[in-house]
């Protein structure tokens, strides 16, 4: 008959749950993985599954019991640091996306949205055609291979201890948060220049001939000529979305160096 002593038992439980709340954590925010689409009984086994593999590698365990103040205290942080972790890289789709919608708007196409169920509210057309263009890239170039890759790298560099989280990685998140409007205003400058150039020669068009009907040409004539801009720079935009999934990689390992105390 197999006995198991109350530390023993202790011990094998922090040694599971502790990388699991890490992992789940990412799972629930990280691009792809936290999509409404994946079953959540995926999520979750898929979580067991990276903490079933990632255990027994890690460096031993704090003396500190699951139950008590100080392992529902590290349990919030394991939390806490795999949502920090995965949440740097959806700040890179949200800025793709604010791009998409900044293009969409000078284009004429605000009227075109619909209800997105992952942001649950409305969502300009090509802000959700960019999303899924960086979903591509995403998994193309392995980035979510090389996200759980950086998740369990991170608990030999940010090992579990009772200890609480430096600040100033959570200042780091904050920072990198800045960047989404910046970018996505990056991101759709040669088209948002074209069609300011469009809108200009149709006002002179306009000013130099009264008699024609700007609100019949102009809506078609935007709308054309951003598609065709489209069309011609979509090539450059995977690079584009490369290097920034490189960026949020970076600023991913300053975070756990950071969190470090």
């Amino acid at each position: 008959m197999i006995s198991l002593t109350d530390a023993q038992l202790n011990a094998w439980l922090i040694s599971f749950i502790w990388p699991l709340t890490r992992i789940l954590g990412l799972i629930m925010v990280a691009p792809v993985f936290s999509h409404r689409a994946v079953p959540g009984r995926v999520k979750i086994g898929l979580g067991v599954f990276i903490a079933l593999i990632v255990s027994p590698t890690l460096p031993p365990m704090p003396d500190v019991g699951l139950g008590s103040w100080h392992g529902l205290f590290i349990l919030v942080q394991q939390f806490l640091i795999g949502m920090a972790i995965g949440f740097i890289m959806r700040i890179v789709f949200a800025a793709v996306e604010a791009a998409g919608e900044i293009i969409g708007l000078q284009m004429g196409l605000g009227f075109a949205s619909f209800f997105d169920p992952q942001s649950a509210g409305q969502t300009l057309v090509l802000g959700r055609f960019f999303n899924m263009l960086a979903v591509l890239v995403f998994l193309a170039v392995n980035a979510h291979l090389l996200l759980l890759g950086v998740l369990v790298d991170s608990f030999q560099s940010l090992p579990i201890s009772p200890q609480p989280l430096a600040a100033a990685g959570f200042y780091t998140v904050a920072g990198f948060g800045s960047t989404v409007f910046a970018v996505g205003l990056q991101l759709a400058l040669p088209l948002i220049a074209i069609l300011l150039m469009t809108n200009l020669a149709l006002g002179i068009l306009t000013r130099s001939a009264p008699q024609l009907n700007i609100f019949a040409i102009g809506f078609p004539i935007t709308l054309g000529v951003g598609l065709i801009v489209l069309d011609l720079t979509l090539p450059y935009f995977a690079p584009q979305f490369e290097r920034m999934f490189q960026n949020a990689f970076e600023t991913t390992t300053t975070l756990i160096r950071t969190l470090r105390p």
